[in-house]
């Protein structure tokens, strides 16, 4: 009996020891433990060619970024990517890194692209142990934005004795009551201590010539703030001259880029002065010769680059011709050739065949009915009460000077700064939208 009980336990203890897998464990996490450190290994190579990458992707995007950058725009193409290119290496190295990068830089169509790709080779650490010693790592990236149009503005104002003309209906009237022959023109006499132009200062009134020396001020502020880059505008101011002794077209300030030395420069604008009255018959608004000078003063208009800007004249005027024009003026002249006419557009056709581009701020010759030399000669050609008048050879002519959508007429009760601010927005907007 015992020896059964033996058996039976002997046979019970090798049941046990046959299904017992407690060993099998530590042999199978050693056989699993090689490609779980793989993963892992693969999992940190992996992460650190990520880190990697993006360090270059930014350095990337920066550089090509910097290319088409307002700090760049005003140099070539082959400078901007000179720049981006040492940015680029520079900022690679600081990260302690190395790639290969193709990074071009054009110009075309009025638009700056920056594209730029790299490629780096990473060494790797746990992936070298199962044949994989590096990892590469490689993007693209472009950049483009609209190259800024360069523009040139020549302003040519109408100083001439009619711009003194009192500069809205209240001021009119101010001279008309305070003048003993009802004239509502300042007018700049030397010979006269008491002239109208200081009656005008005396009684604070506002002349023409007062408010365009404020447009033009005012101008050169809103080309500084609307400036997408420094020197893409310049501008250069003009008159039809100081005296009517010495006609002809003055420099106010040269084409510069600096608007505020326009601005400072514009200050001296100012009504014309004569010797003495009625010298020179009065005909000092030479429109003829003076807008053949300023064709001959403006160069070839090129395609608005830095180095080939584009040319507009700004010309303000009322827009009424008192000049010495015995054989070309379009209507009888008064005794010694004296010409009164409205613009004759001649050399604002020519200039704009050449290119040159034209803005007309047609200042209103106001009707003055108090005045018998106004109602004798001008009001034949410039029908209508204050203000804008369909009827107006003077507006028409004035109209046709300026090149399409570029004529501005202010009344007396508009403003001359917020029209040439307006003439000036539009010509820029046209620059962009033509490129």
């Amino acid at each position: 009996m015992q020896r059964l009980f033996a058996d039976i336990r002997a046979t019970r203890l090798l049941r046990r020891f046959a299904s017992d897998r407690s060993g099998n464990i530590a042999v199978i996490f050693a056989i699993s433990l090689l490609p779980m450190l793989g993963f892992v290994g693969a999992a940190i190579d992996y992460s650190t060619a990520n880190r990697i990458r993006t360090k270059l992707e930014s350095a990337q995007d920066a550089a090509v970024l910097l290319a088409v950058s307002n700090s760049e725009i005003n140099r070539s193409a082959a400078d901007a990517q000179a720049d981006a290119l040492k940015f680029f290496n520079a900022t690679v190295g600081a990260y302690g890194l190395t790639a290969t990068v193709n990074l071009t830089v054009a110009d075309s169509n009025g638009k700056r692209s920056a594209t730029s790709s790299f490629s780096s080779t990473i060494s790797t650490n746990f992936l070298n142990l199962v044949g994989f010693p590096t990892l590469t790592v490689s993007d693209k990236s472009t950049s483009t934005v609209s190259m800024p149009i360069y523009q040139d503005f020549y302003l040519l104002l109408d100083n001439s004795p009619s711009m003194g003309v009192a500069a809205t209906t209240s001021d009119i009237s101010t001279m008309v009551n305070n003048t003993s022959d009802k004239c509502a023109f300042a007018c700049h006499d030397m010979s006269n201590s008491n002239n109208y132009y200081n009656l005008a200062k005396k009684l604070g009134v506002t002349m023409r010539i007062d408010v365009v020396r404020q447009a033009v001020q005012q101008l050169t502020s809103t080309a500084t703030a609307i400036s997408a880059v420094s020197n893409q505008f310049r501008m250069a101011v003009y008159t039809f001259g100081s005296s009517c002794s010495s006609l002809g077209l003055t420099t106010i300030s040269s084409l510069t880029s600096s608007m505020s030395s326009v601005q400072s420069s514009a200050a001296a604008i100012d009504l014309m002065t004569i010797p003495k009255q009625n010298y020179n018959n009065d005909q000092c608004t030479d429109f003829d010769n003076t807008l053949a000078a300023m064709n001959s003063t403006i160069p070839t208009p090129g395609a608005g680059t830095s180095d080939n800007p584009q040319k507009w004249l700004f010309f303000v005027s009322d827009g009424v011709a008192d000049a010495n024009y015995p054989s070309t003026c379009s209507r009888t002249p008064l005794g010694n050739g004296r010409c009164q006419e409205p613009l004759t557009t001649a050399q604002c056709t020519a200039m704009k065949n050449r290119g040159i581009q034209i803005a007309v701020l047609y200042t209103t010759y106001l009707a003055l009915p108090t005045n018998q030399w106004y109602m004798d000669y001008i009001a034949p050609f410039n029908p209508g009460p204050y203000g804008p008048s369909t009827n107006s050879q003077i507006a028409a002519n004035m109209q046709s000077c300026a090149s399409p959508g570029f004529y501005f007429e202010v009344s007396p009760t508009q403003g001359i700064s917020s029209a040439m601010d307006a003439l000036f927005k539009k010509a820029v907007a046209k620059a962009r939208l033509s490129s």
